[in-house]
């Protein structure tokens, strides 16, 4: 039953009556002078979408040339700061070198102070001891 149905639907949609295609033909007939001017709208349509299109590319290899250049701007800034670095370091060890010697002038010559005083004691202990001795 369901097969008889689909059937009949489907002769049913074949006939002529059902089709249906498009007999009417309409054209619009345009003037010369509108033609041209329809043909250099589109003309000029055409040239900017070219020119967008160009000028879409351009702002696009800006774009880049920005971000190229942020990065090297930060990259730029980075060694700066390691540079400020290093020197500070250098500072830093340059006077801690220079305290460093000035203690050591300060030891050596309390060094030398003690081995004057030892040896000009030594000279009078020789001196007490033979003068004990006799």
């Amino acid at each position: 039953m369901k097969k008889l149905k689909l059937l009949i639907i489907l002769m049913m949609m074949s006939f002529i009556g059902f089709s249906q295609n498009d007999t009417v033909t309409t054209s619009i007939q345009l003037e010369k002078p509108i033609v041209k001017l329809v043909i250099k709208d589109l003309i000029t349509g055409d040239e900017a979408k070219e020119s967008l299109e160009i000028n879409e590319n351009k702002i696009d290899l800006l774009e880049q040339k920005i971000v190229i250049k942020d990065s090297i701007i930060f990259n730029y800034k980075n060694q700066l700061g390691n540079f400020e670095s290093i020197l500070n370091t250098k500072s830093n060890q340059l006077s801690l070198s220079q305290e460093l010697s000035k203690r050591l002038e300060a030891d050596l010559k309390k060094q030398k102070m003690k081995t004057k005083l030892m040896g000009g004691a030594g000279i009078v202990i020789a001196i007490g001891v033979a003068v004990l001795v006799n």
